[in-house]
């Protein structure tokens, strides 16, 4: 009787742990828009684990890069971009699968080598 007892008091608490999960995640979700919360339980009644990730909204694979401040920077990085343009000769063309890739006429180009 006593082990009976018992799982149905875990079988509340697993409820109400992921009743907590589903109330709380959206709601802290919708307080700060700019962060994005991603979270889960997973586990069985008397062993469960939460996790949250708690990181800026957007892509996190989408790195900004600062514009030139003056005409002279400015100057410069179009020069290096001409130079490259004009070595490597990018194009994109489907693999075998169907997923559009970048192909450069030479070594180094994908990780922006001019010289």
């Amino acid at each position: 009787m006593l082990i009976f007892s018992r799982a149905r008091l875990l079988s509340a608490s697993w409820r109400a742990a992921y009743a907590g999960a589903a109330l709380t995640l959206p709601l802290v979700t919708l307080a700060y828009a700019d962060t994005l919360y991603v979270g889960g339980c997973v586990g069985a009644p008397g062993a469960v684990s939460c996790v949250l990730r708690v990181g800026p909204a957007g892509d996190p694979y989408v790195r900004t890069v600062p514009q030139p401040g003056n005409e002279a920077d400015k100057a410069r990085a179009t020069e290096r971009d001409q130079k490259w343009l004009q070595r490597c000769r990018p194009i994109v063309a489907q693999d075998r699968y169907g997923v559009p890739r970048y192909h450069y006429a030479a070594a180094g180009c994908a990780f922006g080598v001019i010289e």
